[in-house]
C-alpha cells in the first residue's frame, strides 16, 4: 500500500478532521496540505491501514476500500445491459403500482431495470390526470420545459410537433435542442382505443456499440461532429449543438442525441459533410433494424419511463376510430440514481440489522431466560399490541442494539461496567432513522431509572439480573433528576419503551420474527 500516491490517500483521508461526519464534504482545500508531505510510517492491521503523515496527522482507511475498482456514475455503456428485442421475448421489465408504492424492494428493481436496461413499465396506475407527476415524483423531481410540466399527446388541432399528431414516429430521442436535455421520459396512457398507436423502443447504446464495430471510421465522425439540434415555435427558440453519439473521456458512450426532426442545417467543408451524412445514414438505418426494435402496446393505466440519453422510442400510425391520450413529463437520471441508491443503502443498514437478530443476537441477553433478539422481538410485539405508533414500535424492536456495537458489550454491563448501550444504540441508528426512533432508545434506560424512582411498585417488579443492572447504571433517580427527566420532549416516549422492555422477558413467547417488522422499519428511515 505505500506506493499510493501520498496526495491522493490524504485528500481521502475519512478522518472527522478533515471530513464532516454528518455529510463526508471534505473540510480543507488540497493546497492546504504541505509541499513535502509524506507517509512517516504505516501499519496494516485489523483490516485496515493505518497511517502517520509527515505533519503528524494520523488516518486510517479500510482495506477493502483502498483495493476497490474505479467505479462510475452509471451513464456509460459499461454500466448498462445492452439489448435487442429477442432479449424481452419473455416479457419486459414491469411492476404493479401498489407493490412499486409498498415494497422498496419492488422499488429498487423498478428503478434498476431503468437504469441498467432503459426501461420499465408500471402497470396498473390511476387512469386519472396529472397522475404521471405523480409517478415520476415517486423517485425525483419533474423537468419543467416549454411544454410545461406536463404535456398531452394527442391529436391537436394546431400541433406545434409531430408527437400531437396521428403519423407514424420513427425512432428518436426527445428534446435534443435542449442544454441540458430531459434524461428521464415518462409517458402515462390515460386511453388507447384507436386502431394503431403501438409503441417502440430502440436501445441506442446498442445501436452505436453495432456501428463502432461495423464501420469505426463513421463511429469517430458522429463523436466528434456537433449537430444543431433546432426547435422553434411562437413563444420559442432552442438549440443545442451537439454529437449524435457522445462518448466520455475513456471513450464509453455516454449519451445518444437522435431526432431527424429537430437537426438544423449543419455546416462545413464539402469533405466533412459528406463524411457525417454517409455516418448518418448508416447509424439511422442500424436503428431501423428489426431486430433492435422493440414493440409493445401502452394500455389505460400503463406508465412507461424511459433513459431519454440512450433510448429511442418510436409509434406506429393510428386511426381516428378511437382515443388515443398519452400524457408524459420529463424527469432526470440523477434523482433515480439518487433515489436508487439511498434504497441500496436502506436495504443494506436493513440487512446489517436482521444479522444482529440472527447472529449475536441469538446469545444470552443479561442473564434473562430469553435470548437478545427474542426480547427485542417480544418488546416490539408488546408496543404493536398496545397499538403504539410505527416509530414506537421501532424503538421498543432497536431499544437494545447498543449491547452489540461500541467499545463496551452487553456482558461488560454484567461484570459491573456500564456500557451506556442506550447511547451507544442510538448514535448507531440516528445513521438511519430520526429522532422519534432514536431519542427514546437513548432515553430506556433513564426511563428505567425514572420510573423506579416515582413507582416504587416498578421496582418490585424487576427481574433479578434487571435490578443487578440498575444498580450499575446508577440506580434510581433522585427527586431532582426524576423532575428534570419528565420535562424531556421524548420522556413519555422513553417510558412506553421501558414498560414494553420489562414484559419481553418471557421464555418461548412466540412473536412475529425481524422481517414482519422490516417494511415498517423502512419505512420510517431517513
Amino acid at each position: 500500500m505505500t506506493e499510493l500516491p501520498p496526495y491522493w490517500l490524504r485528500d481521502n483521508c475519512p478522518c472527522a478532521e478533515c471530513r464532516d461526519p454528518r455529510n463526508g464534504q471534505k473540510l480543507f482545500q488540497i493546497d492546504d496540505l504541505p509541499q513535502d508531505l509524506a507517509v512517516a510510517a504505516s501499519t496494516e492491521t485489523d483490516g485496515g491501514l493505518e497511517v502517520l503523515w509527515s505533519d503528524g496527522h494520523r488516518s486510517r482507511y479500510p482495506l477493502e476500500w483502498l483495493g476497490a475498482e474505479r467505479d462510475g456514475d452509471g451513464r456509460t455503456e459499461e454500466d448498462k445491459r445492452l439489448w435487442v428485442a429477442a432479449d424481452f421475448a419473455h416479457g419486459i421489465p414491469e411492476a404493479r403500482w401498489e407493490a412499486y408504492l409498498a415494497d422498496p424492494a419492488e422499488q429498487a428493481a423498478v428503478l434498476t431495470a431503468v437504469r441498467r436496461s432503459g426501461f420499465a413499465v408500471l402497470r396498473g396506475v390511476p387512469a386519472v390526470e396529472r397522475q404521471v407527476l405523480t409517478v415520476a415524483e415517486s423517485f425525483g423531481y419533474v423537468r419543467v420545459t416549454n411544454y410545461g410540466e406536463l404535456f398531452d399527446v394527442r391529436v391537436e388541432p394546431d400541433p406545434n410537433n409531430l408527437a400531437f399528431t396521428s403519423v407514424a414516429i420513427a425512432p428518436h430521442t426527445d428534446n435534443p435542442y435542449r442544454d441540458p436535455v430531459p434524461t428521464l421520459q415518462l409517458l402515462h396512457c390515460l386511453e388507447n382505443s384507436a386502431t394503431g398507436g403501438d409503441s417502440g423502443l430502440v436501445d441506442g447504446f446498442r445501436a452505436a456499440a453495432a456501428l463502432r464495430e461495423e464501420a469505426p471510421a463513421d463511429f469517430e465522425t458522429l463523436t466528434r461532429t456537433p449537430v444543431p439540434f433546432v426547435f422553434r415555435d411562437r413563444r420559442t427558440e432552442l438549440r443545442a449543438d451537439r454529437p449524435l453519439i457522445e462518448v466520455d473521456a475513456l471513450g464509453r458512450i455516454r449519451e445518444v442525441r437522435f431526432n431527424n426532426r429537430s437537426i438544423g442545417t449543419l455546416r462545413g467543408s464539402s469533405g466533412e459533410l459528406t463524411a457525417f451524412y454517409a455516418a448518418y445514414r448508416r447509424f439511422a438505418a442500424i436503428t431501423l433494424r428489426p431486430e433492435l426494435q422493440l414493440a409493445f402496446r401502452l394500455d389505460r393505466g400503463d406508465c412507461l419511463v424511459f433513459d431519454n440519453t440512450r433510448l429511442l422510442h418510436a409509434r406506429t400510425a393510428f386511426q381516428q376510430d378511437g382515443h388515443r391520450h398519452l400524457q408524459g413529463c420529463y424527469a432526470d437520471l440523477d434523482t433515480l440514481g439518487s433515489t436508487l441508491a439511498v434504497l441500496h443503502r436502506r436495504a443494506a443498514a436493513l440487512d446489517a440489522i436482521a444479522g444482529l437478530f440472527a447472529g449475536e443476537g441469538a446469545g444470552e441477553y443479561l442473564g434473562e431466560e430469553v435470548t437478545m433478539a427474542e426480547h427485542m422481538l417480544q418488546a416490539a410485539a408488546a408496543a404493536e399490541a398496545a397499538g403504539a405508533p410505527d416509530h414506537l414500535v421501532a424503538a421498543a424492536l432497536l431499544h437494545d442494539v447498543g449491547h452489540f456495537h461500541g467499545a463496551l458489550h452487553g456482558r461488560n454491563l454484567m461484570e459491573g461496567q456500564d456500557n451506556r448501550h442506550s447511547d451507544t444504540g442510538a448514535d448507531w441508528l440516528a445513521r438511519w432513522f430520526g429522532p422519534e426512533v432514536t431519542e427514546p432508545v437513548r432515553l430506556h434506560v433513564a426511563a428505567k431509572r425514572y420510573l423506579c424512582a416515582v413507582e416504587p411498585d416498578y421496582r418490585q417488579r424487576l427481574s433479578e439480573a434487571s435490578e443487578y443492572t440498575l444498580t450499575v447504571q446508577g440506580g434510581p433517580m433522585d427527586e431532582r433528576q426524576a423532575a428534570a427527566f419528565a420535562e424531556l420532549p421524548g420522556a413519555a416516549d422513553a417510558v412506553a419503551v421501558r414498560r414494553w422492555d420489562e414484559q419481553a422477558k418471557a421464555a418461548g413467547a412466540p412473536t412475529p420474527g425481524f422481517e414482519h417488522y422490516r417494511p415498517l422499519l423502512a419505512a420510517l428511515m431517513r
